[in-house]
């Protein structure tokens, strides 16, 4: 294993990979622990996260730098702004959640790993508007599985830990981070998928276009707190939301289309091994071949 972080990144690289490993595994306990009164088997955990880490760095080392909206970025001001507008959803998620896993209990699990799910693509970061950055969000499947306020408590928990264990984001902005991550992309994914399930389409074009414009709701969302935050001094923040809108464009636009291309193999695949789970929390009206 140390031969293949130092092949792929170095020492720096080697560090950051047992860093992002192990705190994936502690957000993942968390997740099953704290939140849901249930451990989740370490073995089976740790071997899966590993295998899955494995193919992150190979194929895509990430900066350990990279990060969301940066420690300290944002005005106080608007840090407050968006952390008063986050907490209702987060009193709501709460309250989902605990609804949810008394009817399903054996839903715990399940819900343990898209958060671990949400941790490792959101880890995955490309440096983009100064800063900030660019990378998958994981949470429009979330959504589609669970619902959007139940993505608001994964969000934050995952926004939380990787500020405090891998500094990516920070403490003062994860209000802010929180909001655009876990409100409105699963807001708009949720939506997405209803909407397509109402019109018959596909489900797996349903699939792909809630994850992707959930990813893009996402950093138009970032570049609208950032525009606010620092308007342009001509044009204002217009002139400053276009900006951060077109740079981020140039990264999140592929990367929303390989999250939604990604997305649509997961779920197929959760379809055809976990039909039970989806079916308890009416994503598939009946299972597959009945």
């Amino acid at each position: 294993m140390c031969g293949l972080t130092y092949f792929v990144g170095g020492v720096k690289m080697k560090t950051g990979f047992r860093r992002v490993l192990g705190a994936v595994e502690m957000c993942t306990h968390s997740l099953a622990g704290t939140v849901m009164n249930t451990h989740m088997p370490r073995v089976g955990v740790r071997i899966g996260l590993l295998m899955m880490m494995v193919l992150i760095f190979v194929i895509y080392p990430a900066p350990t730098h990279a990060m969301h909206i940066m420690e300290g970025f944002l005005p106080p001001v608007w840090s407050l702004f968006w952390t008063a507008l986050t907490l209702p959803f987060l009193y709501l998620g709460f309250q989902r959640i605990r609804r949810t896993l008394a009817a399903n209990p054996g839903l715990k699990m399940l819900l343990g790993l898209v958060g671990a799910f949400v941790f490792v693509l959101s880890a995955l970061k490309m440096p983009s508007v100064t800063g900030s950055s660019s990378h998958p969000t994981g949470v429009g499947l979330g959504a589609i599985l669970f619902g959007p306020m139940t993505m608001t408590v994964i969000g934050v928990i995952v926004l939380f830990f990787q500020a405090v264990l891998l500094a990516h984001g920070g403490l003062t902005t994860l209000g802010a981070n929180t909001f655009s991550m876990g409100v409105v992309g699963p807001l708009l994914a949720y939506g997405i998928f209803k909407f397509c399930r109402g019109l018959a389409v596909p489900q797996w074009l349903g699939v792909f276009l809630a994850v992707a414009f959930s990813n893009l709701a996402t950093y138009v969302t970032t570049s609208l707190q950032l525009a606010l935050a620092f308007p342009a001094e001509p044009g204002g923040v217009v002139s400053s939301f276009l900006k951060f809108g077109g740079i981020f464009a140039v990264t999140q636009i592929p990367l929303a289309i390989s999250e939604g291309l990604l997305m649509v193999v997961v779920f197929n695949a959760l379809v055809a091994h976990n039909a039970r789970e989806l079916k308890e929390l009416k994503v598939l009206l009946r299972e597959p071949g009945r």
